[in-house]
């Protein structure tokens, strides 16, 4: 399937895995580059700058297809020493970074001088026609029904995806939402160049996460996620569970963030999908969870999905065409 962001790329399907916090290392990131997509490996999930840069030579030995690394820039108080992972990525001859978060533009001149390409994540038509602005060669545009931050404006993919690319001039990747071929073939109806998925990669084989978790997602629906830190306009979008109901209540009683600052330490989450405990924390997944049924191995996902998007436009949509 060949699109502007494929073109572009360099990669066979328009089939972005985002980066996810704590699952996308380097055998996701592999498996999906390895099917003709994008893979990304999470360069925060990497304690440090130096184990950055062995997890980039570990993707390298698993796949000779090109990958990128996400680059979540977040306002925090202690900040991650940014431009090491930065170094790191250049000097590793990575050409493809996803960044997310806060604005790229600090981080532009380093990647542009190596001819790094640049997709940035965004939830809003304003932050993606700036970030159009400053040079990145492709969006990511988030809907609400995302997992993880999905901004605070509510507007649902269906409506900021056609928003976003009848105003944008770079390729645009749909994000939230999608997990199948009928989810591939409505982001290119609405202007797209691609989808970028993270709770469908989540429930493959080579996701680096318990298989409990997977099975949670296999068997969640629609409903069950939770929105979080709603008070502190600062949405997440996560698995319902005992945690995540609890944050909800301390802040609707008008409690602030350090109350409920121990119930939402990344260490909780992590522990989650390391050991399985699904209720030891707060850990993201998308109202997405309630198109996934089985878990696949990255190359079977793909190829369904190419497979069943071109039969849905060469014979289904075709046919309705008089």
């Amino acid at each position: 399937m060949k699109t502007r962001f494929t073109e572009a790329f360099g990669i066979q399907h328009p089939i972005v895995q985002g980066g996810m916090q704590w699952v996308g290392r380097a055998e996701l990131a592999a498996a999906v580059s390895d099917a003709g997509g994008l893979g990304m490996i999470t360069a925060l999930t990497q304690p440090t700058p130096a184990d950055l840069a062995r997890e980039i030579e570990r993707a390298r030995t698993l796949t000779g297809k090109p990958f990128g690394v996400n680059l979540t820039i977040l306002p925090t108080i202690k900040p991650p020493p940014y431009d090491e992972y930065r170094k790191v990525i250049v000097d590793s001859g990575v050409t493809i970074v996803e960044t997310a978060g806060s604005n790229p533009e600090p981080h532009m001149e380093l990647f542009k001088s190596h001819d790094v390409k640049i997709i940035h994540k965004c939830t809003s038509v304003r932050h993606a026609l700036k970030a159009e602005a400053v040079g990145v060669d492709a969006v990511s545009i988030d809907g609400f029904e995302c997992a993880g931050h999905p901004g605070e404006d509510d507007i649902p993919g269906l409506v900021l995806i056609p928003a976003a690319t009848s105003r944008l001039t770079i390729p645009v990747l749909a994000s939230g939402g999608f997990a199948d071929a009928r989810g591939l073939v409505a982001a290119l109806a609405l202007g797209a160049d691609g989808v970028n998925m993270g709770s469908r990669f989540m429930c493959t084989v080579e996701s680096p996460i318990h298989d409990k978790v997977k099975q949670a997602i296999v068997d969640g629906d629609e409903r069950g996620t939770q929105l979080i830190f709603r008070q502190l306009r600062n949405t997440a979008r996560v698995a319902g569970n005992e945690v995540s109901r609890s944050v909800v209540e301390i802040l609707e009683g008008g409690g602030t963030f350090p109350d409920i600052a121990p119930l939402v330490a990344g260490v909780r989450g992590r522990k989650v999908f390391e050991d399985g405990d699904l209720d030891a924390g707060i850990w993201t997944v998308g109202m997405v969870q309630g198109l996934i049924n089985d878990v696949p191995t990255c190359a079977e996902l793909i190829d369904r999905i190419v497979t069943e998007a071109s039969s849905l436009i060469t014979r289904r949509l075709a046919a309705t065409v008089a």
